[in-house]
């Protein structure tokens, strides 16, 4: 029971950060290119302010349920005698996880600081720069999570 509370725990990190990566790209950016640069910068400030606190969380449950269920298959291969191979998926999916979590922190702490200094300073055209990076990693970012998402349901 407890590993299943996990995995849907683990799962729903990760709804959260891929649909808020699709919904950002896909819904609210075309969107809000109606709007005034100065208007826009700052809409897309606030929603993605909100959502990298979110995907920070996520990313804190991902981690957290990921290690304990592979740390508890290990130890339940172990104890009943067999050797632990972690199977391809699951190190195909930690491992490009971790890429993810790496990017995301490019995007979070460099990129999106970028971002709130120069909607600090009404600086539209180096706000309109640092949202065209963040864009640029957030669509590689959700590349790779899909990868994840099709390499794991199709080698399960």
């Amino acid at each position: 029971m407890l590993y299943a509370i996990l995995k849907l725990l683990h799962i729903l990190a990760i709804v959260v950060w891929i649909g808020g990566m699709v919904f950002a790209q896909f819904f609210l950016r075309p969107a809000a290119m109606s709007l005034e640069p100065a208007q826009r910068i700052r809409l897309m400030h606030g929603a993605l302010q909100r959502f990298f606190a979110a995907v920070l969380v996520a990313i804190g449950v991902v981690l957290t349920t990921g290690v304990w269920m592979i740390g508890r298959a290990a130890k339940d291969s172990v104890q009943a005698g067999l050797g632990f191979n972690m199977p391809l998926d699951w190190t195909i999916m930690a491992t490009l996880g971790i890429v993810m979590m790496g990017i995301f922190g490019h995007i979070r702490f460099a990129l999106f600081k970028r971002l709130s200094a120069a909607v600090a300073a009404s600086d539209w055209p180096k706000g309109g720069a640092a949202l065209a990076s963040i864009r640029t990693w957030v669509s590689i970012n959700l590349a790779i999570g899909l990868v994840i998402i099709v390499i794991t349901l199709l080698m399960a």
